[in-house]
């Protein structure tokens, strides 16, 4: 194995990296020189000490697999570690004159942390490995000198804001010489805290600097800490000399908490949640115990932060008693607490919470649909934001964020009535821009925002509401950029708010104890969730914008002068280059499309950078983790082919496997789009630019550099052109025959199917162009069909698709049968909003958009027992589910699921005549099953060299028996259809009429 340069390609604990890079720019270290922090100096020139974290492992032993720069690998399991101190274990290794080693580490019987198959590359000295992250400490120095020998100085450093793994202090006692860089390991203290006492000789105080080992630096804004002899806490830039130890029982941090208050008690069937306010404040509240009384005893500890708890597997008609006390972060045990009880019924056992349905994607058509558009289930968490009258969403009462989680429960059952089985949702976390409704403006990656989640309606409780109901969610996730604001935990820009008379109503005043949450009202201007903006009209400290304050030519929609720095810019300086792009695109299909911003509001990720793609991984961790089933991946084309291929779909097939298992990573269906506006196979002959281009692995070496890799791919394949580029038949029948699929090939990225998507004005043209594309795809039965979206309508029209209700019907006959997966955009099936503009920002209402509030064609009751097959309705959703579309579309789902073949099946025109037809096919030995379809949608068809045997029509139970091996099939008319299923007996026999004759299937 070849090492690769030092880099952070670990994947850190969520919590790690949600602040790896918290501090904003890299700085200087004292004492050193250049841009960062000197490279530390080697213990020894020839050896390395290795320091393994053990705590999060719990190995019985522990291996050190190796092999220095140059060198060979030692025999596998390699050698053994030994124990260091508390939680560490470390090996000395010899590495002669290399300069590093390649490290993985195994606990002697087939467990291996391998860095997520990339082997860690370490240096020489005191290097630490810990949850994924390399730094150079030794974490079991001594601690300082024995009291009386000299004067000593004890740091106490809060890490809750920064939430580094790893913490080291960079220190100088006055008028003595600095430590090496990065200093001396600090050990954890308690929660949020670690600490170091080192000794000082005769000086009375030190210059300090802390650090996270990997060159991320809290210089107190490069003016260093000044810190006494005695005991001192530094926490938020706030240096506390005398200070308390933060650590011991009865200090301000951690003196015993209040009781939580208004504790509800819920059952569902056996099983009780409990609900209850917080009582956290400044003294570290972090956790609750719940003791439970009555059938049975036992006490029990909900998650870290939580103020939902559930209890599970319980006795059917029992009542129990539950009481809530809150717990800090020493352990301390509120005296008060707060009770309720619940009493149980039945009820069959539901999926586990937080694990994906694992089954293949292809069977399961998708509602797409916008979580704050959808419907309404908690008013108190609709927010209009800053453009809520300037938008004309106030005189309409309609704020941009409405819809939400309890909304989206509610109604369940009426996306299932329709028969879809898996929701695709806009992005889900904190968003932060003026108009961020939609979910694409992302400022806290780690974090659920708060506008769509409402007690006992988290997002945790919809992914489980969906999956009992044996549904899918698709969680729309964004890699390419953050908002302008940037991204909490990676970097964020200072905000200042602005009081000058031109601006004022735009900007807030500037409120440094305002924590931005997307759902509270900033206190001090008392009119917006904000809390400024990037501007202010003085000059800031620190400031590294260019041309500050001078006015530019341009002046907003009111005529007010626009000054520079007033809005982000990849060019103004605000954002570093370590984790940002800093130009613009100048060519959509030019490699600048990959690696500059769309848009001053979507701040663009350097993905080639390591501490961005760690931050990325981490935060769509949590979300794999909660047990969603797949991600719909936003701006994939901006992305080189190369970071995808190694990083990030690697990390979620990974995460997948190692939280569920295999076959879950093989299910979990991610797609992406590669948007191309164009009605070429290959968007304007560039292979880079192209939508199936992402279905594939790379096919030569590159640079282990990200950034360089991405140029050499880039150059690589399109000198190759779009002839030389793979091909495959994974979608095609061989005759008659399926065939196993060949993915060897495969990135594991899909997509959506943007050729059909510009083409379906018509659907015989959606048709040919899709199958004409499909060769060069890595498997086109996986690809996502929509005729509209949130963003356009065919051929790029900006208005939803209104094309009327025949053509409607023909599309959706289209889409349910040939291969693909059929998505559907909320509310075309009543043709809602047909015609209007889909998106026009803050400069008209959202409800005269294609966005509008669906939610009033949703009211009342609906209750759905199986897909496509509705129960009961009452109200609006009862007049919503008798229009024809919805009966079409619920039939069609009904017969996409009883035959396999329009499910999994691959296609074959041959020996067809009929300008939209063909047969499908899929087989299936593990399971018995083998299903063949003859399809012909709208117009007639003959098929010539098929399989004998008796063929019955699904749409009007039609019986043909083929002996010659043709079959000729009427014109069923524009928007019917005609599936003949060949009856081969036993589980494959053919199902015959399904359903209803409708307006459109008769």
């Amino acid at each position: 194995m070849r090492r690769t340069p030092v880099r952070l390609l670990g994947r850190p604990a969520a919590a790690a990296l949600a602040a790896t890079v918290m501090l904003g720019l890299l700085t200087p270290a004292p004492g050193s020189s250049g841009p960062g922090p000197a490279v530390p100096v080697a213990a020894s020139e020839s050896t390395a000490t290795v320091f393994y974290y053990t705590k999060t492992r719990n190995w019985s032993e522990y291996k050190l697999h190796y092999a220095p720069d140059g060198g060979s690998w030692t025999a596998v399991p390699g050698v053994a570690m030994e124990a260091a101190c508390t939680d560490w274990v470390k090996r000395t290794v010899s590495l002669g004159s290399a300069s590093g080693l390649a490290a993985t580490f195994n606990n002697g019987s087939g467990v291996w942390d391998n860095n997520a198959g990339k082997n860690y590359a370490l240096g020489t000295g005191a290097i630490t490995v810990k949850d994924g992250v390399v730094a150079h400490s030794d974490p079991c120095a001594e601690t300082g000198t024995e009291p009386g020998e000299a004067r000593t100085a004890t740091v106490y450093y809060s890490t809750a804001t920064v939430g580094w793994t790893t913490t080291n202090l960079h220190y100088q006692p006055a008028g003595g010489a600095w430590t090496t860089v990065p200093g001396v390991g600090m050990e954890p203290a308690c929660t949020g805290w670690v600490r170091r006492t080192v000794a000082l000789g005769t000086a009375t105080s030190m210059r300090a600097t802390f650090n996270n080992g990997n060159g991320v630096w809290d210089n107190n804004n490069g003016a260093d800490y000044t810190v006494p002899a005695g005991l001192t806490t530094v926490k938020d830039k706030k240096v506390t000399a005398g200070a308390a130890d933060p650590c011991a029982a009865g200090t301000p941090d951690t003196q015993a908490p209040t009781a939580p208050s208004k504790v509800e008690a819920n059952a569902d069937g056996v099983s009780v949640v409990l609900t209850w306010d917080p009582s956290t404040d400044d003294r570290g509240v972090t956790k609750y115990q719940v003791t439970r009384t009555g059938g049975t005893r036992g006490t029990l500890v909900s998650d870290v932060g939580s103020t939902v708890f559930s209890d599970t597997g319980l006795e059917a008609r029992t009542t129990y008693g539950y009481t809530v006390r809150a717990v800090d972060a020493a352990g301390n045990v509120s005296a008060a607490s707060a009770a309720a009880t619940a009493t149980t019924g039945e009820k069959p056992t539901a999926p586990a919470s937080g694990k994906p349905l694992g089954t293949d994607p292809r069977k399961d058509p998708v509602y797409f649909v916008l979580t704050a558009r959808f419907n309404d289930g908690d008013t108190a968490n609709n927010r209009g934001g800053s453009q809520h009258t300037k938008s004309g969403n106030a005189a309409n009462d309609d704020p941009m964020f409405r819809g939400d989680f309890k909304g989206l429960v509610d109604k369940l059952d009426y996306i299932k009535g329709l028969g879809m089985s898996a929701v695709w949702i806009t992005p889900v976390v904190l968003n932060r821009s003026d108009y961020d409704y939609h979910g694409y403006h992302g400022y806290d990656f780690y974090e659920v925002d708060s506008r769509l989640e409402s007690a006992g309606a988290s997002y945790q409780d919809l992914i489980d509401a969906a999956h009992a109901k044996g549904m899918k969610i698709y969680q729309d996730v964004v890699y390419n950029h953050s908002s302008r604001w940037g991204a909490k935990g990676l970097f964020t820009p200072t905000v200042y708010g602005v009081r000058d008379t031109q601006w004022s109503w735009y900007y807030d005043e500037r409120n440094d104890g305002f924590e931005y949450d997307g759902l509270t009202v900033e206190t001090k201007s008392g009119k917006s969730y904000y809390n400024g903006d990037l501007w202010s009209t003085a000059e800031p400290s620190g400031n590294t914008c260019v041309n500050w304050g001078t006015p530019t030519q341009h002046t907003s929609p009111e005529g007010y002068r626009i000054y520079n720095c007033q809005w982000p810019s990849p060019t103004s300086g605000m954002f570093p280059k370590a984790y940002y792009h800093n130009c613009w695109i100048g060519n959509w299909e030019g490699e600048d499309s990959r690696s500059c911003w769309l848009h001053d509001d979507l701040a663009d990720f350097d993905t080639e950078s390591a501490p961005v793609q760690n931050y990325l991984i981490g935060a769509y961790d949590k979300y794999i983790d909660m047990g969603v089933d797949g991600f719909r991946v936003d701006t994939a084309v901006h992305i080189p082919r190369t970071t995808w291929n190694r990083r990030f779909l690697p990390a979620i097939q990974e995460r997948v496997t190692q939280r569920f298992g295999a076959e879950a990573a093989k299910n979990f269906f991610v797609f992406g789009e590669v948007a191309a506006f164009v009605n070429d196979k290959w968007n304007r002959g560039s292979v880079n630019h192209s939508a199936q281009f992402y279905t594939w692995k790379e096919r030569k070496e590159y640079s282990a550099d990200d950034e360089k890799a991405a140029l050499e791919m880039y150059d690589y394949e399109q000198q190759q052109g779009t002839g030389s580029q793979p091909t495959s038949t994974n979608a095609f029948l061989e005759g008659n025959s399926y065939h196993a699929p060949d993915h060897s090939r495969s990135s594991g990225m899909n997509v959506i199917d943007m050729r059909m998507h510009m083409n379906f004005g018509d659907a015989n043209n959606a048709y040919n162009n899709g199958k004409d594309s499909d060769d060069s795809y890595n498997d086109a039965t996986y690809n996502v069909v929509y005729v509209d979206s949130h963003d356009y309508g065919p051929n790029k029209s900006s208005e939803r698709y209104a094309g009327g209700t025949d053509a409607w019907a023909e599309n959706m006959s289209l889409m349910w049968t040939f291969r693909g997966i059929p998505t559907l955009y909320y509310g075309s099936e009543i043709e809602f909003r047909a015609g209007k503009k889909i998106d026009c920002g803050p400069t008209c209402p959202l409800e005269t958009t294609g966005r509008a509030y669906y939610g009033g064609h949703l009211a009342g009751d609906v209750k759905a027992s199986d897909f496509g097959t509705v129960d009961s309705a009452t109200g609006a959703v009862a007049d919503t589910l008798a229009k024809p579309l919805v009966k079409h579309v619920q039939r069609l789902n009904q017969i996409r699921r009883a035959v396999p073949a329009l499910q999994m099946g691959q296609y074959s025109t041959e020996g067809i005549t009929g300008s939209m037809a063909y047969k499908r096919r899929y087989t299936d030995a593990a399971s018995g099953t083998d299903s063949f379809a003859l399809v012909t949608v709208s117009g007639g068809a003959t098929y010539s060299g098929i399989l004998n045997g008796t063929y019955k029509d699904v749409v009007t139970g039609d019986t043909k028996v083929v002996t010659g091996g043709t079959l000729a099939v009427p014109a069923p008319g524009k928007g019917n259809l005609r599936v003949y299923v060949l009856d081969l007996g036993g589980r494959n026999a053919a199902p015959g009429k399904i359903g209803t004759a409708g307006a459109y299937l008769k």
